[in-house]
């Protein structure tokens, strides 16, 4: 599979996430702490560190390695800073051929489709290159841009979760969604 070219949109360059990225990322996660917090797990301060960060990386290699997940940054056209961020990861082989996308973007690019552009040139990576059948996202019911995103997406509503993942210290309901590959 090819994971060493990078996909280039109109307005990012997408690649999978390189421990020499410690220091963007360190950048992405300070000037979007207050956006994030409500949309993601309770984060400590050391979250917050280039160690956090430089070991976060050294993870996220091993499991592209191991084939687990697949964690992109999409950097500006100039790669020097994350715009976004998105993860396809839970992979699941054998029969079901399947993952999760997890996704974020940076507040001062939300509401410009940035985010649209970079996953439509993504998931047909995760189809063709990954062979996955199934990707599937999941979003809390007050996330409207998420599920307006997936929507515009294709991914289609499979269900709803009660208490599904503790979000900001709650428990939190989340909309099932998923996309099926093309054959």
């Amino acid at each position: 599979m090819s994971v060493l070219h990078p996909i280039t949109t109109p307005r990012a360059v997408l690649r999978l996430a390189d421990v020499a990225d410690a220091s963007r990322l360190l950048r992405y996660r300070q000037r979007n702490r207050a956006h994030l917090a409500p949309w993601e797990p309770l984060r400590d301060e050391a979250y917050y560190t280039l160690d956090h960060c430089v070991q976060t990386l050294a993870e996220s290699r091993e499991a592209i390695r191991l084939d687990r997940a697949y964690p992109f940054y999409a950097l500006d056209l100039s790669g020097q800073e994350i715009l976004a961020s998105f993860t396809f990861a839970n992979v699941v082989r054998g029969a079901f051929q399947a993952c999760h996308l997890g996704y974020s973007v940076d507040a001062h690019r939300q509401g410009q489709g940035l985010m649209r552009e970079v996953l439509e040139a993504a998931l047909p990576w995760a189809f063709h290159e990954l062979g996955m059948h199934r990707v599937m996202a999941n979003y809390m019911p007050r996330n409207e841009r998420s599920g307006q995103l997936l929507a515009r997406l294709g991914f289609e509503r499979e269900g709803y979760a009660k208490r599904y993942l503790q979000i900001a210290g709650t428990w939190e309901d989340h909309v099932l969604t998923s996309l099926i590959r093309d054959h």
